[in-house]
């Protein structure tokens, strides 16, 4: 059988345990065993932990902008690259470098799309430094912030925090710092947007707030 075939049908039928589970009662999140303080003051934080390497987290991406387009405004939304694993870490000060120059909400998108579609190698600083001129970012700018403190620093905090939230596969998302989900605790895509407004709705009754 044609590898990508094959390749295919079994995530067909990962989606269809996924949901076949969440069908069967299976909860759609769990608490997180050490609650973590949130950043957002009085709004309720949403977080995604990610990786650009990570094709269920490009898949997710359209679903999550879709989403974070209608968020209430108590609610703040943010991501954490991950870095588990050394190899994850050029990929999180991609992240923080482009965060660096304001170029988030531009490229943060293509940047999934070159690595999952185009196949560019961004853990190839060359690689990496050419693409960014071909989409208009000055190189000598971002090479600055590349080797910044602060997106060093940053790097190494995303370390700390992928370990204080114990996370260990990607995408997750974690609600106020207390509660965990992801596709495959809520069955899909559109199961876990619905199970990311139930933890909102809950964290809101928990902080005593009305939306």
């Amino acid at each position: 059988m044609h590898l990508k075939k094959w390749l295919g049908l079994i995530g067909l039928s990962l989606a269809l345990a996924a949901g076949t589970a969440a069908a069967q009662g299976k909860p759609s999140y769990k608490p997180l065993a050490n609650p973590q303080a949130v950043e957002s003051g009085e709004k309720i934080e949403v977080v995604e932990f990610f990786w650009y390497g990570c094709s269920h987290c490009f898949d997710l991406e359209p679903f999550l902008k879709k989403w974070t387009a209608k968020l209430p405004k108590d609610v703040e939304f943010r991501r954490i690259p991950a870095v588990p694993t050394e190899r994850w870490m050029p990929n999180a000060r991609t992240y923080y470098t482009l965060e660096a120059l304001g170029l988030l909400d531009r490229l943060h998108g293509e940047v999934f799309d070159a690595v999952h579609i185009d196949r560019v190698n961004f853990n190839d600083e060359k690689i990496q430094l050419e693409w960014m001129a071909k989409k208009g970012v000055d190189r000598a700018k971002f090479n600055e912030a590349w080797k910044s403190f602060s997106v060093q620093s940053k790097t190494k905090r995303a370390v700390l925090l992928t370990q204080s939230f114990d996370i260990t596969g990607v995408p997750t998302l974690v609600v106020d710092g207390k509660y965990v989900t992801s596709v495959s605790m809520a069955g899909s895509p559109e199961g876990l947007m619905k199970t990311l407004d139930e933890l909102i709705a809950k964290a809101r009754a928990e902080r005593g707030k009305k939306k």
